[in-house]
């Protein structure tokens, strides 16, 4: 795809004009307003301006070699033309990439969400190494990983666990990761060797730094309660667990792991990142839409991958993917080449869709 030239101009005007203002105003909001869009508009002017380059360099030599002339020179040219051409289409598609319409959550952090489902025990213990593997994957990007709230398995894992994960593109590199993960293996109570299939949602929501959400207090019941399991000095010795719940929706939050006021305090951020995931799923329902075709809706409903132990393999259905590295993915090492071909695919197909416009 040959990105527009108008386009690019506007790249890199966009990008004179942020950073002259950078330097001009004295404005501390301003200030980091302006670093943000500077930070990435920076890397897209910068390939604008090499592909712009690579275009007048091709026009000046096929002009040269048009012209006519010294047969030496024109050869020249022309081997350095053929150079160009070669180099073009890479660069081309790289611009086009970055040109594409970005989510305006991508850069943002994340609130992870598994809950186990279908399975019993085995489900809360595969609930348990999804938790593991997108810890691990967190700390091997350079991200934030905190528990926020946790209800154990009898048997060990999770019934229900979430964390928020902070840093940079969070939201961005894990959204691809909400839907159903299915797990078959045997389970050690299972005395027989049959393979048991289980599964677990995980959900991955938007976590933006500035929410623009009101919550009316009066459609909220608030209830405190003594924290279970393992926690801070606070546990299970004073009611400092917060239950939240958001009557006209429904959604209930609760935490657990720190003080009743620091809970309080961030059960009403995980109510407000809720209401906010439910308010831009109801926009983008048409983005949900199209995307079905492609690797997914998001809904976490929608069984995207399964965890086979027996034969050391994960299969991602939505773009019919399959690795036989089970025990790397999940200890973390190797799930970015299962994101990073979901992020391709998408990308391929919002190009495709913007050739076909």
């Amino acid at each position: 795809m040959r990105a527009p030239e108008t386009r690019l101009q506007q790249v890199m005007d966009r990008f004179d004009q942020v950073e002259a203002r950078l330097g001009a105003t004295a404005d501390s909001d301003e200030i980091v307003k302006l670093s943000k869009e500077h930070a990435e508009l920076k890397p897209v002017a910068e390939k604008a301006r090499a592909l712009k380059a690579v275009r007048a360099e091709l026009a000046d030599l096929t002009a040269m070699i048009e012209e006519g002339g010294d047969p030496e020179m024109a050869a020249l040219a022309d081997e350095e033309r053929q150079a160009l051409k070669k180099k073009l289409p890479a660069l081309e598609h790289e611009v086009s990439l970055l040109l594409l319409p970005k989510d305006k959550d991508d850069a943002a952090n994340a609130m992870l969400e598994i809950r186990a489902g279908t399975g019993g025990d085995e489900a809360a213990l595969f609930a348990g190494d999804l938790y593991e593997m997108y810890r691990r994957y967190a700390d091997l990007q350079g991200w934030k990983f905190e528990l926020e709230s946790a209800s154990e398995g009898e048997v060990g894992g999770y019934k229900e666990v979430i964390a928020s994960i902070s840093g940079n593109g969070v939201f961005g590199r894990l959204k691809f990761e909400s839907g159903v993960h299915r797990v078959q293996r045997v389970p050690a109570t299972e005395s027989q060797g049959r393979v048991h299939t289980s599964a677990a949602t995980v959900a991955i929501l938007p976590e933006p730094e500035d929410i623009d959400i009101v919550v009316n207090m009066d459609d909220v019941r608030v209830d405190t309660m003594r924290a279970s399991g393992a926690g801070g000095q606070h546990v299970n010795k004073t009611d400092s667990a917060v239950r939240m719940t958001h009557m006209p929706s429904g959604i209930v939050v609760v935490c657990q792991e720190k003080s009743q006021h620091q809970n309080r305090a961030r059960a009403m951020q995980i109510l407000k990142t809720k209401l906010y995931e439910k308010e831009r799923e109801e926009k983008d329902a048409a983005r949900a839409d199209s995307r079905k075709s492609q690797i997914g809706s998001g809904d976490r409903s929608e069984k995207i991958r399964t965890y086979n132990f027996p034969e050391n393999r994960v299969s991602d259905h939505r773009i019919k993917l399959t690795l036989y590295k089970l025990q790397d993915i999940l200890a973390g090492n190797s799930l970015d080449e299962v994101i990073g071909a979901l992020i391709a695919e998408d990308e391929a197909a919002r190009l495709a869709s913007l050739e076909d416009a």
